[in-house]
């Protein structure tokens, strides 16, 4: 579940350096900040979610270990997203050329770029707008290739850029296509 703390004003003018101090601040929450200035505190997941979550960076990972393309992160990982948002999707993803071009610092704090790939899986707790939401500030961003889970209603929303949300029922295949070449994932 996730909470918007409206402090109006307040977030909304907040620097994104000011955010990072927030953040590093408060290091027992996770925070996230949206494209319109709204702190957002993300609540744990559960177990079920917790290790579906695991297992979409394992599947991720290893197939980034065997093409050694780019770089995967955790949701641990808070984006700067060229458009506004500081996000934590569950699951990124970022082409070696992007990620090495950032310098030390850059990589270091919360890095000033949009993942080429994300992964965001619903939880129990979440409401499906916010998620859709947010997906949709990845795109606005330069996201390539976006997938949201949703094992609620048993179904998985593909983002791609300047396309319709494409909508399948699981159980179904998922493609990297030629963001993740030869990556597929079957849901």
């Amino acid at each position: 579940m996730t909470t918007v703390l409206n402090l109006d004003a307040l977030t909304r003018s907040l620097t994104r350096e000011q955010f990072i101090g927030l953040c590093q601040s408060n290091p027992d929450l996770q925070l996230e900040r949206s494209q319109q200035g709204e702190l957002i505190i993300v609540s744990p997941v559960g177990g079920e979610s917790g290790n579906r979550e695991a297992t979409l960076i394992t599947k991720v990972g290893i197939w980034n270990e065997q093409t050694q393309l780019g770089y995967v992160f955790s949701s641990s990982t808070i984006f700067s997203l060229p458009e506004g948002g500081d996000r934590s999707p569950d699951v990124a993803w970022v082409a070696k050329p992007r990620w090495q071009a950032l310098s030390p610092a850059e990589r270091e704090t919360f890095p000033p770029i949009c993942p080429d790939f994300v992964i965001e899986l619903r939880s129990r707790s979440d409401r499906l707008q916010p998620l859709q939401a947010k997906m949709q500030e990845y795109l606005a961003s330069g996201l390539r290739l976006g997938w949201l889970i949703n094992p609620q209603d048993q179904q998985a929303e593909i983002y791609r850029p300047n396309k319709a949300v494409e909508v399948l029922q699981l159980p179904a295949p998922l493609s990297g296509e030629d963001v993740l070449p030869g990556f597929a994932l079957v849901l």
